[in-house]
């Protein structure tokens, strides 16, 4: 009797040590960065192709610095720079070096504007002398340096400036640059939105002119967002923001001299509302190609404009029924032939043309995309791209002949591989993860792939993590709607297939996007973790329109977006609903941005089968969206009014059944409140009951302080209620 009792008292004490050792997670943990994984700041390779760089910060005295490591041995070999030795800075934000890295550009006090701009304070360091500039008291956008750093170009007020780093003189490159009006060298807010830029100057090889973009935002309708602060009256931002079907800046290309100080317009032919989504300097030092784009975003001219005589020739058209997406692969080669990557046959593939636009060869072709081009190496004649040759969820680093043949894979392991190369393409770093796995660094020769070392592993995190109840994320394939879909499933660590789960599902969804990946957790993961342990299963499911399966695959929503992708969602819930160990009746749904709009379609248009829905910052209507991103997947309302409204919540919100949380910042310059506040209003005049909120000032991102904890905080207290 007492040798059964100890053995049951051991039983319940080992229990209970077991019990404590495995902690559940929370939100504060979450978001204070207890799962940050490390990584490796501002890395790139000095010219030497020998050594590399990175920024460092000493989290005692906040001092910054950069850094020099060996490729070969990952010792630290010097200090290039710390800002503790400098009298003028305490610290800098970011930095750029000059061609020849006798000189570098530090960024301080920096100010963001929009998602990619910002304005600085910049200073030039010497490298040899050690002494530091201030460029201008006024905090600038863009500064870059000339080919040879004896000067510097940047804007300010929308404006170009040369400042000379011998002379100290100043020179005013353009004078109409005015706010909502003229913006000379920087884009306007639909191109750095959508094409993924600001700088929109360019200094030729030579440092003789410099080639810039003129935006004439005149007729763009302005926008207004009223920003509450913490003063008595509120402010507002005011900015030019065309919609789609409306006007959008008219775009103009100049030639700058800097010699004689003059600067022309370049006539590019006989265009009409247009984009120049890129301008860069080929290899002969006076050509610069400039990349046309009509409006509907389906026909794409490369031209080469002669900066002697400033006249412009097409030499490339490349044209597609839907939609060509613009990249930053164009590369010129010594003798002015060019890398291009293209979908011209059903998936996105490397081309190599002559300098007239003659085709000499397909490098890169099968039933996979290229995914990231890293460059050419003269030397070896081999090209470094990365693709999804080993499945659409992975990711893979190659090298292939500039013919196409002889193509080698440079990394082993399955999972996301992506690679960093030095300047002579002799080494790359190779950032690696999966499932399983939070981010590797490692070092490899490029020439075989062959690792050489470790550089930064995230094994702590991994310790950490074993302290957790964690569940691990499961890839697998769903038949929908007559197609294999990648997806992912995250089930509670005590699952149970004889017991019944609700289900929340999780998508984005938009055009060529990806959500499920063979790659390690997010922070979102770690929320998904916490809800798992709450006793929920939790889905993501990429439906057609997705990326990385070929053209057909992600254009298939042209002109009608939400309707594809919410019939996947649909019937992936539907199909879930069939396994024995999820409730049908207990299903979810959430998105943010594009999300937003397709799960406040699913609760809509799939009543029967989602009972919550969450919404944060949706597009509700795609005729509130910018012209650039709307127009190349529907055309304009005016040539398509149905596509856009057939499939706009605002427009089902009678459907509405189950429980609705809607959410939006209140500063949110992207997808404005509009959207949320035209929903409110259709759903309070159809008499449906719905849960919302607002974040004062917040941008898309929601963020800021302890804003990202009260919002998840609150969507983890609706999601326990209501699932």
């Amino acid at each position: 009797m007492k040798f059964s009792k100890i053995i049951v008292a051991f039983i319940l004490a080992t229990s209970s040590v077991l019990t404590a050792q495995q902690k559940e997670v929370n939100l504060e943990e979450i978001w204070s960065g207890t799962f940050r994984q490390e990584s490796l700041q501002s890395l790139q390779s000095l010219k030497n192709g020998e050594e590399y760089v990175v920024m460092n910060r000493d989290q005692n005295s906040g001092n910054t610095s950069i850094d020099v490591y060996s490729y070969k041995t990952g010792v630290k070999t010097r200090t290039l720079l710390n800002s503790g030795e400098l009298e003028e800075i305490d610290a800098f934000q970011g930095f750029k070096f000059s061609k020849n890295e006798d000189k570098i550009l530090l960024s301080t006090e920096v100010e963001p504007i929009y998602r990619r701009s910002s304005k600085e304070i910049f200073y030039v360091y010497d490298v040899n002398s050690k002494d530091l500039k201030k460029v201008s008291e006024d905090k600038i956008q863009e500064a870059s340096f000339s080919p040879d750093a004896s000067k510097l170009a940047y804007v300010f007020d929308n404006n170009i400036y040369i400042l000379d780093l011998n002379s100290k003189e100043r020179t005013q490159v353009t004078e109409d640059g005015e706010i909502n009006s003229i913006i000379n060298g920087i884009t306007d807010w639909v191109y750095e939105e959508e094409f993924s830029f600001v700088k929109a100057f360019a200094w030729n090889p030579t440092g003789e002119k410099i080639a810039f973009l003129r935006f004439d935002e005149a007729d763009v309708p302005e926008f207004s967002m009223d920003l509450f602060g913490k003063d008595l009256y509120p402010t507002q931002q005011v900015f030019k923001y065309p919609k789609a079907g409306e006007s959008n800046s008219e775009v103009s290309l100049h030639m700058y001299d800097v010699a004689s100080e003059n600067a022309e317009e370049i006539q590019l032919g006989g265009y009409s509302d247009f984009y120049i989504p890129r301008i860069k300097w080929t290899a002969d030092p006076m050509l610069l190609s400039v990349q046309v784009l009509n409006r509907y975003q389906n026909n794409l001219d490369l031209l080469f404009v002669n900066a002697e005589n400033n006249e412009a020739e097409v030499v490339l058209n490349e044209t597609e029924k839907a939609y060509i997406d613009i990249t930053d692969n164009l590369t010129f080669l010594e003798d002015n032939s060019f890398i291009w990557t293209s979908e011209m046959d059903g998936y996105n593939h490397i081309y190599h043309y002559d300098e007239n636009g003659e085709l000499l060869d397909q490098i890169t072709n099968g039933d996979w995309e290229v995914t990231n081009y890293y460059g050419y190496d003269k030397k070896a004649d081999r090209i470094y791209f990365q693709s999804t040759e080993n499945g659409s969820v992975n990711r893979d680093v190659f090298s292939i002949k500039s013919n196409g043949k002889s193509k080698k894979r440079l990394t082993e392991r399955t999972g996301m591989n992506s690679a960093d190369f030095s300047a002579d393409y002799s080494y790359f770093i190779n950032t690696f993860t999966n499932v399983e796995t939070p981010a590797v660094y490692t070092l490899h020769r490029a020439t075989d792939g062959k690792q050489v070392r470790e550089i930064l592993n995230n094994n702590e995190l991994l310790k950490k993590v074993e302290g957790y109840e964690f569940s691990p994320k499961e890839l697998s394939i769903i038949n929908i709607n007559g197609n294999e879909l990648n997806m992912w499933m995250i089930k509670p660590s005590n699952f149970d297939e004889n017991k019944e789960y609700p289900l929340l599902m999780f998508q984005y969804s938009g055009p060529g996007s990806q959500s499920v990946s063979n790659s390690y957790f997010g922070t979102n993961d770690y929320w998904y973790q916490l809800l798992a342990n709450k006793g929920y299963i939790i889905a993501t499911v990429d439906g057609r329109g997705t990326g990385f399966k070929g053209a057909d695959f992600k254009k298939v929503t042209y002109q009608e977006l939400g309707k594809y992708e919410v019939e996947d969602q649909i019937a992936a819930a539907k199909k879930f609903g069939e396994r024995k160990y999820i409730d049908a009746e207990r299903i979810g749904i959430w998105g943010w941005s594009y999300g937003g709009f397709m799960s406040s379609n699913a609760i809509l248009k799939g009543n029967d089968t989602f009972s919550m829905a969450i919404a944060v910052a949706p597009v509700t209507s795609w005729r509130f969206y910018d012209t650039v991103y709307t127009e190349r997947y529907m055309r304009t309302p005016q040539e398509n009014p149905s596509g856009y409204d057939e499939n706009s919540p605002l427009n089902h919100v009678e459907k509405l059944k189950g429980d609705y949380l809607l959410i939006h910042g209140g500063g949110d310059d992207n997808v404005h409140l509009q959207n949320t506040m035209r929903m409110v209003e259709a759903l309070v005049q159809a008499n449906k009951q719905f849960d919302w909120a607002i974040y004062p000032d917040r941008n898309h991102g929601i963020y800021g302080g302890n804003t990202r904890l009260h919002l998840y905080t609150m969507m983890t207290d609706f999601i326990l209620e209501k699932l």
